[in-house]
This record gives structure tokens, C-alpha cells and sequence, in this order.
């Protein structure tokens, strides 16, 4: 049976290649976007197995709106993807409050709006499947983009805790942790006011951000296919070849420190 997904950030990007991947198989998809027009194609290529709604999801008053149409819509949403997000180049001192508060509530407060609004949808249904989409400096925070690594720790958290929460009722959740990929996020980005003591540090970084290998983001379709059709999905999931490593690393010396001061740790018990 074909499976009907809600996606939040569908315009471009992930968003858009996952979009495309679940509809050129079958499945109905509920595609938003900040603006509808960013959609109309889709419509096009796939007639009344999409249906395109605006969604801003750090309109608090619009998100439940347009959840709960999407539900009534193909009378049921079986794979929730919050994929709407966009970054913020700053160094912690360079970026303001409203840059961070800004970044938090579309990162962040934008997807516990969408979940808090799906579900008690998803109960009455007995299930489904939730995906967020975090990404790997949320488990290796990286400089120039601290506060946008944050959100994205914030999220792992958050669904970590959300999957323990919803077990019980047949709701199955999965973060989806990218690596560099070559999207167009960047251009997106929000940029700080940039102060001079940090130039040197600021071009070394960009330097190394250069020589990334950045994967294809259509490369991406089929291994998210693979996670919403597994009967167990995994709790977590890398995209790409390059994250892991890196991650692997940051753990051992996580490990590695806490062992090193266990001492003190226990003197404080």
C-alpha cells in the first residue's frame, strides 16, 4: 500500500528530492513550503498525488491549520518529515539574540509545533512514522556555524526523547543526520555582522570548507525510502560517507576525557 508523507521544506533541497522520491514511486505526498508558487511544479508532474499548501512553521496559528488539512485531505499521514530549517554563520559572539531567537523558533520551536499539531492525529490513526531532520554537526558542532549546530543538537535531543514517548502508540521515529552536501542551504543562510579578531580563524574555515566532499543530495532518495519502509527503522541515520568518521573520533575523546577525570566525576557524587 502506498504510503502518504506531510513534508515541511519541500520547495528545494532534501525537501524537494525526498518529495519526488516518495511520489515518482507511488505514495501521495502533502508537499509545504513557505511559498506555494515554489511548488506548482510538482503539481504538475504529479497531478492529485500532491497536495502543495503554504507553511511557515513558525506561524504558530497557521501550522495546526494546515496539519490537520493535510490529514483530511488523503485521510491519513503516514510519514512526517520536518524538514524546514535554515542556517546562521556567526561566531558566538558575532551572532545577536533575535539572529538566535529567529534561528530557534524555525530549527526548533517550528518542529515541536508540527509534532505537537500531528500527534494526537497520529494516535487516532494507531501510528506512523516521524522523521527529523537534524544533521551531523549536531553531534560534531562546528565553528562559524555554533548556534545553528545547537538547534540541531537541541533537535537530536528532542526526538530522542519524543521516541521513548510515543512507542507506546505505534509511533516510530528516526533522525536523519546529513553531511556536507552539495543543496543550496548555504545560500540561504542568515550572515552576522563579522568582527576582525576573528578574520583569520574565519578564513582558515572557509578554506577547509572547500575541500569538503560534498555528496549529491539525490543520492539521498533511496536510503530514506529504505528507513520509512523497514519494519524496525533505526533511531538515527547518517547521509553520506563522511560523517561517521568524524563522529566516531569526537566520541572516542569524549569517552576518553570523562575516563580521564572519572575520578573527579565520582568525587562529586
Amino acid at each position: 500500500m502506498s504510503k502518504v508523507w506531510f513534508i515541511t521544506g519541500a520547495s528545494r533541497g532534501f525537501g524537494r528530492v525526498w518529495a519526488e522520491a516518495a511520489l515518482e514511486r507511488g505514495d501521495k505526498v502533502v508537499a509545504t513550503a513557505r511559498k506555494l508558487e515554489s511548488l506548482g511544479d510538482l503539481k504538475e508532474r504529479f497531478g492529485d498525488s500532491v497536495l502543495p499548501l503554504e507553511l511557515d512553521v513558525t506561524n504558530a496559528v497557521r501550522v495546526p491549520v494546515v496539519v490537520r488539512e493535510a490529514f483530511e485531505h488523503f485521510g491519513r499521514v503516514d510519514v512526517l518529515l520536518n524538514n524546514a530549517g535554515y542556517s546562521l554563520i556567526a561566531t558566538t559572539e558575532e551572532a545577536t539574540d533575535e539572529q538566535i531567537a529567529n534561528l530557534f523558533d524555525a530549527n526548533y520551536t517550528g518542529v515541536v509545533r508540527v509534532l505537537r499539531a500531528a500527534l494526537p492525529l497520529m494516535r487516532q490513526q494507531g501510528g506512523g512514522h516521524i522523521l527529523g531532520v537534524t544533521s551531523s554537526v549536531g553531534v560534531v558542532p562546528a565553528p562559524f556555524i555554533g548556534v545553528y549546530s545547537a538547534t540541531k543538537a537541541a533537535a537530536e535531543a528532542l526526538h530522542e526523547a519524543l521516541a521513548k514517548e510515543v512507542a507506546q502508540f505505534g509511533i516510530k521515529v528516526t533522525m536523519i543526520e546529513p553531511g556536507a552536501y552539495a543543496t543550496e542551504f548555504g545560500k540561504s543562510a542568515t550572515r552576522a555582522n563579522t568582527l576582525e579578531v576573528y578574520d583569520t580563524l574565519r578564513k582558515d574555515f572557509i578554506g577547509t570548507l572547500m575541500k569538503l566532499e560534498r555528496g549529491n543530495p539525490k543520492a539521498t532518495g533511496e536510503a530514506i525510502l529504505k528507513v520509512v519502509d523497514a519494519p524496525e527503522p533505526p533511531l538515527r541515520l547518517i547521509l553520506g560517507s563522511t560523517a561517521l568518521p568524524e563522529i566516531r573520533s569526537t566520541y572516542a575523546d569524549r569517552l576518553a576525557t570523562w575516563d580521564a577525570w572519572k575520578a573527579v566525576s565520582d568525587s562529586a557524587q
